[in-house]
């Protein structure tokens, strides 16, 4: 088996190129629309602006759009010796595991969290004290469990009827890209959302979505483009450098997905036109919706919701001649089956070189560190000639990274 139809065997050092600081936009642009387009459209590539993106796209094309919205999950707290202590929210444990109860929480919860200053807290709480409306509030936090790379943390508050949401939004900080290697501000507050955003849960935002203005989204309606809205919560894993030498070696973070049953009917209808994924968690939602769908094609009967996963290497390892339309009709008769509205489900889905696509046509998103799994999906998509690709935004003074610029990506064939 060949290197480009197992991602395994790939080396991560083919996927790299040299990114000088001095390219890493440090700031967002004044006005979001106005960040530059490189368009990729089967091998010719051109300069365009983002306000310029509807008349780029294919004719007919649907884009899919990540409305998940960043959380302030950076927490400052105190020991009672007056050291601060920063804890990273990374994902819920209990009581609930899902995103959205999770938010909704009150009195308290555990989180996994990345610790700060950890190695000065030993034992005992720490504490931070904030307002919410001109009145006091306080969260304490205890340590319960310390693992590699990570803590479990028990927070409680008062008042003990605030949802765990209001707490982060009243006491916590946006968690900006490592990066950018600053604080963040009330400029980010804004301008690191989308104008979309709705669902509260990522610890990152989905940074293709940043150059969409309430402009741009008028003229694709007025171009005749239809959009859709999945929610897949951004996790901290998505800055995860890959470490290991060969892709075998790298685990593949997880994130939790949602899709509204009314969103898979509309992917169904519009078949066979060009699908377009706003950024790559819109594209790593879409294709693991297929397989899950798949899935369930392939197995008929009861699947438990604690199942609904996409594994890693899973399109690597199971041939499947399930079509994306059986797919995605296994998926709405599922919904059905059990009354459920929305899929909900994770996956830890890797898309690099060897990878066949089953949902997306095409790619609207920034420009990716080097030896990323990001930048190997990019590779999947576009094959080889990411490289010229990122040759040319590097030689053209494109903007890299969270707060740089933009690309359109549509290989040569579509990829059903």
């Amino acid at each position: 088996m060949s290197a480009f139809s197992d991602p395994r065997q790939l080396s991560i050092q083919d996927f790299t190129y040299e990114l000088p600081p001095s390219r890493i936009a440090p700031e967002p642009l004044p006005n979001r629309d106005q960040s530059r387009l490189l368009v990729y459209r089967g091998g010719q590539i051109s300069d365009q602006r983002f306000h310029n993106l509807p008349s780029e796209l294919p004719p007919g094309a649907l884009l899919v759009f990540n409305d998940t919205k960043v959380v302030r999950a950076r927490l400052f707290c105190q020991k009672p010796t007056g050291g601060v202590v920063e804890l990273f929210c990374l994902e819920p444990v209990a009581p609930h595991r899902a995103v959205e109860p999770a938010m909704q929480q009150t009195g308290s919860c555990i989180w996994k969290c990345l610790v700060g200053n950890g190695k000065r807290w030993k034992t005992g709480s720490v504490q931070l004290v904030f307002s919410v409306d001109e009145k006091p509030a306080m969260l304490t936090a205890e340590r319960v469990e310390a693992a590699e790379g990570y803590s479990l943390i028990q927070f409680s508050w008062e008042p003990a009827a605030l949802p765990f949401a209001e707490v982060l939004r009243y006491a916590g900080h946006l968690p900006l890209p490592p990066y950018l290697n600053r604080e963040d501000t009330d400029v980010d507050a804004v301008r690191y959302q989308t104008v979309y955003a709705a669902n509260e849960g990522a610890v990152a935002a989905p940074t293709a979505g940043l150059h969409f203005s309430d402009a741009v989204l008028t003229d694709l309606t007025a171009h005749g483009f239809q959009t859709a809205r999945v929610t897949l919560h951004v996790g901290a894993g998505t800055f995860q450098p890959v470490k290991a030498e060969m892709m075998a070696g790298h685990a593949m973070h997880g994130e939790h997905f949602v899709v509204d049953a009314a969103v898979l009917r509309q992917l169904l209808a519009h078949a066979p036109l060009p699908i377009i994924a706003v950024g790559t968690t819109s594209l790593r939602t879409l294709e693991s919706m297929y397989w899950l769908g798949a899935k369930l094609a392939n197995q008929p009967t009861d699947v438990p919701a604690t199942e609904l996963h996409v594994g890693q290497w899973q399109p690597y390892e199971e041939a499947t001649a399930v079509s994306f339309t059986q797919a995605l009709q296994a998926l709405l008769q599922h919904l059905e089956s059990t009354g459920s509205s929305f899929l909900r489900a994770t996956t830890q889905l890797l898309i690099a070189p060897g990878y066949q696509f089953r949902v997306a046509n095409g790619l609207v998103t920034n420009f990716h560190q080097p030896e990323s799994t990001l930048l190997l999906l990019v590779a999947a998509l576009i094959g080889p000639d990411w490289r010229c690709v990122y040759d040319h935004a590097l030689a053209h003074d494109y903007r890299f990274l969270s707060y740089g610029d933009s690309s359109l990506l549509l290989p040569t064939e579509p990829k059903l």
